[in-house]
C-alpha cells in the first residue's frame, strides 16, 4: 500500500513539472521567433515581462499559457483578458476504502487542476488583448 501511494505522489510530481515552463524554455523552443525581436523586448522576455505593445505571442514566451482567458466587452469593443496565478497546477491525492457485499476494495487516484472559474486569491496579473496586442496589464494586489 505505502509504495502505490509513493508511487502515485511522484505521477503527480512529474504531471506538475510537466506542465510549467520556465521563459528560457520557451525561448529554447521558439528561438526562430525569439530572435526576430529587439534586444530590449527579448531581455523583457527573458525576465518574464511584458508589457503594453507587446503581441499575443511576446506574451506567451514571457509568461506561458494564462491560467484562464474570458472575453469583456465595452463601449471600445471586445477585448481577451488572460489570466495568471501565482500558483502551478496543483496536485491532489485521494485514498478510498469501501466494501460491497462480500467483496472489499482499495481506491486511489491523482488529479491535477489548473484552478477553476471565478475569483482565484493566487491571481497575479491579467493581460489584457485587443487585436493580438497587449493594450493592458494589470497587477493584482493580494491584502490579506
Amino acid at each position: 500500500m505505502k509504495r502505490l501511494i509513493s508511487s502515485l505522489a511522484v505521477l503527480g510530481v512529474l504531471a506538475l513539472a510537466a506542465c510549467s515552463s520556465t521563459p528560457q524554455q520557451r525561448i529554447d523552443k521558439n528561438q526562430t521567433q525569439f530572435s526576430q525581436y529587439s534586444p530590449e523586448i527579448q531581455q523583457k522576455i527573458r525576465d518574464g515581462k511584458v508589457d503594453v505593445g507587446f503581441s499575443a505571442q511576446m506574451v506567451t514566451l514571457a509568461l506561458g499559457d494564462p491560467a484562464r482567458t474570458f472575453t469583456r466587452s465595452t463601449a471600445e469593443g471586445t477585448v481577451e483578458v488572460w489570466v495568471y496565478t501565482k500558483s502551478s497546477p496543483r496536485f491532489s491525492f485521494g485514498l478510498g476504502v469501501g466494501s460491497y457485499g462480500r467483496s472489499s476494495g482499495v481506491s486511489t487516484g491523482v488529479g491535477v487542476s489548473t484552478g477553476g472559474g471565478g475569483y482565484d486569491p493566487d491571481e497575479l496579473m491579467r493581460v489584457e488583448l485587443r487585436g493580438g496586442v497587449v493594450t493592458a496589464v494589470e497587477y493584482v494586489s493580494n491584502r490579506r
